[in-house]
């Protein structure tokens, strides 16, 4: 990026934008840029960027210290939203509302890229429909250890199956190592039917690639590429196209054509080559809104499954349980319908933190401190959680230790560092509830 003087306010489109601490650095480590280099980056590819986000409620991901510093979730629109930016109000599963920005010019993408949102949140939906979304999403999440090249094999026959139920898939990297389909569809089912939809195409890309596939919610039964049909629940959001994330590289979530999805690479889609491709190139998204399809086919495999006996699958934490839903549980700790209990994972936590690298830190410590038991240790045998706390997140690094002789098993030990930021608050939450019960 250039090394222009720093600017504290830009002109947009008539709209004067300030810019606090122009040259604070946002990335130091592997690549140097400055959060004026990460407004540029959006300048640059404004129109492609609007088009993932425009007219859509916003949460904001605020990474105020930079990318290499752990961000937290914002809701509700900041106190001084300029008057020209609307917002519309949104309801959530725990019955709270919140006002959420809405985006639909290069000056609010800026404003926002400049509260430290270097990625892009949008909710599935438009702010005339609140309630009826207009996209369903696809996310492939690799487990530890699975190549580029099996998320691509899995993304392609993701294309395959949507073609089948008529429907049109938009691909781009996720900016780390997964991949995101984007579906356009018509705004006429509720975000239930929509998780629904999206719960029986990962079923069914499951029976057709068994072996690197799975729709698994639990991480300790998961293997290869999880689609990821939560993300399709009320209130979820994940990054939109032309992201920056927040890796050493300043790779950005990029839309690709089909046609290169095989051969592409994500590590070459960065803050420094992609206004480049977009100036060459254009958008390959930019069609996306002519290509509206219908649910109605997966909803029609939806009925289906439930008939051959597929119940719901588990649904995030924080939402109420369905009727249709199994045991809200890990199977490590489910009992059998006689009530005896069934074998159980040996999992242990060994780390939580609000900061990753201190918790792969502590990974580390005890892998050195328990070198026998590490031997045996497969890759998905580390489980590296992200928790979402009540507004950021955290890491929670546990381990299955099911491959390790018994007499080699580790005891288990106080996890280190054990920073769990929402142990106060589930404390609290949990003496509330059980004297709310003792009343009752």
């Amino acid at each position: 990026m250039g090394k222009d003087q720093a600017a504290d306010a830009l002109l947009i489109e008539g709209r004067e934008v300030r810019i606090t601490h122009p040259r604070k650095l946002y990335y130091s480590k592997q690549v140097q840029l400055s959060k004026l280099d990460i407004v540029r980056y959006y300048l640059s590819i404004a129109p492609a960027a609007l088009n993932g986000i425009r007219d859509r409620p916003l949460v904001l991901k605020r990474f105020v210290n930079g990318a290499e510093q752990e961000a937290f979730y914002q809701k509700r629109a900041p106190t001084d939203t300029p008057e020209w930016l609307r917002t519309v109000t949104l309801s959530f599963p725990s019955g709270r509302t919140a006002e959420e920005i809405v985006v639909d010019d290069a000056a609010g993408l800026i404003w926002i890229v400049n509260l430290g949102c270097i990625e892009l949140h949008p909710h599935p939906v438009r702010s005339g429909n609140l309630e009826r979304p207009d996209e369903l999403r696809v996310d492939l999440d690799p487990g530890p250890g699975v190549s580029w090249q099996d998320v691509c094999k899995v993304a392609l026959e993701v294309k395959a199956f949507l073609e089948e139920v008529r429907l049109r898939g938009w691909p781009k990297t996720s900016g780390s190592r997964g991949m995101h389909v984007n579906v356009r569809i018509e705004p006429r089912w509720t975000f239930t039917e929509v998780r629904r939809a999206a719960l029986a195409l990962s079923r069914a890309i499951e029976k057709r690639l068994p072996a690197l596939a799975t729709s698994k919610w639990w991480k300790e039964e998961r293997h290869g590429v999880f689609l990821d049909y939560n993300q399709n629940a009320k209130d979820r959001t994940t990054c939109s196209a032309y992201s920056v994330r927040p890796l050493p590289d300043a790779r950005v979530s990029t839309p690709l054509e089909w046609e290169e999805v095989a051969y592409s690479d994500p590590a070459e889609f960065t803050v420094f080559t992609v206004p480049k491709r977009f100036a060459e190139r254009g958008d390959p998204h930019s069609g996306m809104d002519t290509a509206s399809g219908s649910l109605e086919k997966l909803l029609d495999l939806a009925d289906r499954d439930e008939a051959a006996g597929l119940g719901d699958a588990p649904w995030p934490p924080h939402f109420r349980k369905t009727e249709r839903e199994g045991k809200r549980v890990t199977p490590s700790r489910a009992k059998t319908a006689t009530k005896q209990p069934r074998r159980q994972m040996p999992l242990i936590v060994i780390a939580n933190s609000p900061d990753k690298q201190a918790a792969l830190a502590g990974l580390e410590k005890w892998k050195a401190r328990h070198p026998e038991a590490t031997e045996y240790l497969a890759l998905d045998d580390v489980l590296v959680d992200s928790m979402r706390g009540r507004s950021s997140t955290w890491t929670r690094i546990r381990l299955n230790l099911r491959h390790v002789p018994e007499a080699l098993r580790p005891a288990d030990e106080q996890p280190e560092p054990d920073d769990d930021p929402t142990r106060d608050w589930r404390t609290v939450h949990a003496r509330k509830r059980a004297a709310k019960n003792k009343r009752a």
